[in-house]
């Protein structure tokens, strides 16, 4: 048995998602603000902390309150027309969470109270577990009073002040409640609880772009009692771990434990009292302890009589004990767990030699690294869940609320990369579902099954994973009546049924280690001159502001192999930008600097196969910018491809069109006068040559080509980023188009303005490059 699935609705951003859950680890990955704090605190809401109840109205997706508002108006309305009032329709609004089991034949014993009809044999079974009123008629009454109680004093408020005329000045004081919403954001526990129903797996819809199709209950009933007693086990390490000295620390251990301890020895005290005490039932192995403490206790007694004697007969010349006063009588109690109560409970050892023999030197637990800490920390605790389920030691003994031994553990770690290394953050996600299963009753048995989520922000975590556990996170933006939400997809179906492709992207991503799951938006490079260039650009010039302050993935990807990870961005839906080269090729396949008119075609298979979808060079030269743009109408993104276009050059006094084909002749040409002038050797020395000896552009192409042919392009980047003055350098116009076409599209992102068409068009640029830019009639021949 496993749980395949969880619907959330209705909850913050989650207004329709679901989550398909591995059946070992699922990890929860996106950008920031895209609902996986929102899923783990759902889960967490939902099936850990039911009984506290911890809502507050705020957890209500905003989008709904307006309705729920009308609701409320409804009621107010009828009793000021002394009508009856509407029935309560809380159906569309309410927060819940659907959680599907995949069971098999064999535990059929486990979920009889779940079964939808008896003909039911195995597969999914669904339970709906929603917050809702309590008494909904209740509800309405309440309000409707309190709001009967504003209205009449509103209104008596001014009856009073016509009697005193204008002389007194009117002002508003604000009554509470003001709306329906307003008088739930104060007493909303006190009027809705969380009730269970048994769902049919006939009516399960798949997901419509992301978005989830949750059944309607009509009418169903909701059950009685707990239906996961006994069924699931779910335990929660929360990303509030609180290290450190103790500023944020807890007073006692019974807050340590509700909230997590940060104190390593406060987790060991509740290890030893739950599966080690040897107090608690004892056994054969607890007897030889037991007797050592016996014999210490004597031991101790008898100091402390000898000790106590001379003070106790003191006492004896105030008159007291006397002979029917009970007499005093001093003696210990030895609990092994007390031992582990002081400050130096938890040490750490550390080896120190002294010339001659090795010396043991030891520190508290605060003064080791946060890291090691929160390590430790949570392995232990990981072990803890387990044995608690498991019920080893005097867990079994014990018992408690869960006699029997759940078949379905589930685990939610959040972010469990807080101060940790991200050398160890990979070891721990490795690691961590082992741990889970390093029982003799677990390993790869199937009688008992773990299931771990995790959620995260770390790509180092996210690499270590394989993209079939992967859960990705994307924001949506709003429209004219809605906020913006979330939804979630699954990437195990990311490549179709290519395995090459998903081979390569895999791989790729973690050579490269890119955090394209958590960016804002990507923009894809050619090569190693325009990863040192490009970020240079967007840093020194003004007008790509809102990149600098935007999170962005630079991914160094080549256009012979960008178009692999067509099927990742588009799974996603992450607004990219491809910055490729024009690969210009004769007819016989061989490279060529671009020349109009001769059928050469373009080496590029991103621009060939995904945008523009073009392969002749003369159509691609003339492809408007609009046309390097490909909308996802449906999933609310685009992509957009920047590569070399013609642009309009003097040179020598002749106006002309510069055609290049890497970025290297692309900055020559959007550079003219800066690189003429420019000291430096290598290409920058070659460049500056061929500028001056050339007789017009078309020789000047050619031997920007000869040059290009054997020079460093890394190390011209390099030599560029000393300029002296860095706004000097303009960026080529096919990149300073397609970073302002980026930018304006991540402003509408942040500002989350509800635009649902993406923007097709960049901003309109009439002159790339100013006059000065163009003009080398300057420089002498």
């Amino acid at each position: 048995m496993h749980i395949e699935f969880v619907e959330i609705s209705n909850f913050r951003k989650l207004i329709s998602t679901r989550v398909g859950l591995s059946k070992k680890t699922t990890v929860f990955v996106g950008a920031n603000n895209s609902g996986k704090t929102s899923a783990i605190t759902a889960l967490r809401y939902f099936l850990v902390q039911r009984e506290k109840n911890n809502f507050a109205f705020n957890d209500f997706t905003l989008t709904h309150w307006p309705t729920i508002n009308t609701m409320g108006l409804a009621w107010e309305q009828a009793l000021v027309a002394q009508k009856p009032l509407p029935d309560p329709d809380w159906g569309a609004v309410l927060p819940s969470v659907d959680i599907w089991l995949d069971v098999p034949e064999t535990e059929l014993h486990y979920v009889q109270p779940l079964l939808p009809t008896l003909e039911w044999v195995a597969g999914r079974l669904g339970v709906r577990v929603r917050y809702e009123p309590s008494d909904a008629k209740q509800l309405r009454m309440d309000y409707v009073s309190a709001r009967g109680d504003v209205l009449a004093l509103q209104k008596e408020a001014a009856a009073l002040a016509g009697e005193a005329g204008a002389a007194v000045p009117a002002f508003e004081v604000k009554l509470w409640p003001e709306n329906l919403v307003d008088f739930l954001q104060r007493r909303l526990t006190s009027y809705f609880t969380h009730r269970y129903y048994v769902l049919d797996p006939e009516a399960i819809a798949d997901p419509v772009h992301g978005v989830a199709q949750p059944q309607q209950l009509n009418g169903n009933e909701p059950i009685e009692g707990d239906p996961f007693k006994g069924l699931i086990r779910i335990d929660e390490i929360s990303a509030q771990r609180g290290f450190g000295n103790g500023e944020d620390g807890f007073e006692d251990d019974k807050a340590a434990t509700a909230s997590g301890s940060r104190k390593l020895s406060t987790q060991l005290r509740q290890y030893y009292a739950h599966h080690l005490d040897p107090y608690e039932k004892p056994d054969a192995k607890d007897l030889h302890a037991l007797r050592a403490i016996e014999q210490a206790q004597q031991a101790f007694d008898g100091r402390l009589t000898d000790g106590f004697e001379s003070p106790l007969k003191e006492m004896h010349t105030l008159g007291y004990p006397g002979v029917t006063d009970p007499r005093l009588n001093i003696s210990t109690r030895l609990r092994p767990v007390e031992g582990l109560n002081h400050e130096a409970a938890v040490r750490f050892e550390i080896a120190v030699h002294d010339g001659e023999k090795h010396v043991n030197l030891h520190l508290p637990e605060e003064s080791n690294g946060l890291g090691y800490q929160n390590l430790i920390s949570m392995v232990f605790r990981l072990m803890a869940f387990r044995d608690s389920w498991m019920k080893v030691g005097k867990a079994k003994a014990k018992g408690g609320d869960e006699t029997v031994i759940a078949p379905l553990h589930l685990v939610l770690i959040e972010e469990p990369e807080v101060h940790l290394h991200t050398q160890v953050q990979q070891v721990f996600i490795r690691q961590a579902y082992k741990i889970l299963r390093n029982h003799d009753e677990l390993g790869a048995k199937e009688p008992f099954r773990t299931q771990m989520v995790v959620s995260t922000h770390s790509s180092h975590v996210a690499h270590e994973c394989e993209f079939d556990s992967l859960r990705y996170f994307r924001r949506l933006p709003g429209d004219a009546t809605s906020i913006p939400t979330s939804c979630v997809l699954n990437l195990n179906d990311a490549f179709g049924g290519d395995p090459e492709t998903k081979r390569f992207v895999t791989r790729y991503l973690k050579v490269t280690h890119c955090d394209l799951l958590f960016a804002d938006a990507a923009i894809f490079i050619e090569g190693p001159a325009e990863r040192i260039l490009v970020p240079h650009f967007v840093n020194e010039h003004a007008e790509f502001t809102k990149l600098s302050e935007s999170y962005i993935t630079w991914l160094e990807i080549g256009g012979s192999h960008a178009h692999r990870m067509r099927s990742l961005v588009e799974r996603i839906g992450l607004t990219t930008l491809i910055i490729t080269d024009l690969d210009s090729c004769d007819a016989d396949g061989k490279v060529a600097v671009p020349v109009r008119g001769q059928n050469y075609t373009s080496r590029n298979q991103t621009l060939r196969t995904w945008c523009p979808a073009a392969t002749l060079l003369d159509e691609l030269l003339d492809k408007p910018d609009a046309d390097k743009i490909l909308t996802y109408t449906d999933e609310r993104f685009a992509i957009c491809v920047a590569y070399q276009s013609p642009v309009q050059i003097t040179f020598k006094g002749t106006a002309a069109e510069a055609l290049a084909y890497t970025l290297e002749d692309s900055i020559v040409y959007a550079n003219l006068p800066l690189l003429a002038g420019l000291d430096g050797t290598g290409l920058i020395a070659k460049f500056r040559t061929a500028i001056t000896d050339s007789a017009d552009s078309a020789a000047l192409a050619v031997a920007l080509k000869e040059h290009l042919k054997e020079g460093n392009k890394a190390e011209f980047a390099l030599d560029l980023l000393e300029i002296e003055n860095p706004i000097a350098l303009a960026p080529p116009p096919y990149i300073r188009v397609g970073l302002l076409w980026l930018a304006k599209q991540l402003e509408h992102k942040q500002l989350e303005l509800g635009i649902v068409k993406v923007i097709e068009n960049p901003l309109p640029i009439e002159n790339p490059l100013p006059a000065a830019g163009n003009e080398i009639a300057g420089v002498a021949a």
